[in-house]
């Protein structure tokens, strides 16, 4: 795959799935193999984290959008800056909505094979966030 391509699948990911909460396009996406090097660890490190952690995500923020601020990309890694917008509308981690309006910091890096998801690390201010609910 070229690098113009993996940056398109992981624009793509970000937009169907962890945006519009879209399961069904992991089957394209994501390889069998996949792991997630920094989920929190009370949750599975594959694909099933990844649906639990967009549940539990659009529980809390059924509007959050999805912000591409910017891509590097080399052979098979995609980094990604992104910024996620969304209003605390429903619960979440224990928080009972607010209706205060978040803006959640990301930055990942994916690495691709064969045009899917293979591995997964990133960083982000979700939790400060979530604590000032």
């Amino acid at each position: 795959m070229s690098i113009e391509s993996n940056k398109e699948i992981v624009i793509r990911f970000n937009k169907e799935f962890l945006q519009n909460g879209n399961t069904e396009v992991l089957t394209e996406l994501v390889d069998e193999h996949f792991v997630n090097h920094t989920i929190p660890s009370n949750m599975p490190n594959n694909v099933s984290g990844l649906i639990q952690f967009v549940g539990i995500l659009h529980k809390g923020f059924p509007d959050l959008s999805i912000q591409i601020e910017e891509q590097i990309a080399e052979n098979d890694m995609v980094a990604t800056r992104k910024t996620i917008t969304a209003t605390h509308l429903g619960e979440i981690m224990g928080r009972q909505p607010t209706g205060k309006k978040v803006t959640i910091k990301v930055m990942d890096m994916v690495r691709l094979k064969n045009g899917k998801y293979i591995d997964h690390w990133g960083i982000n201010d979700m939790m400060q966030v979530i604590q000032s609910l």
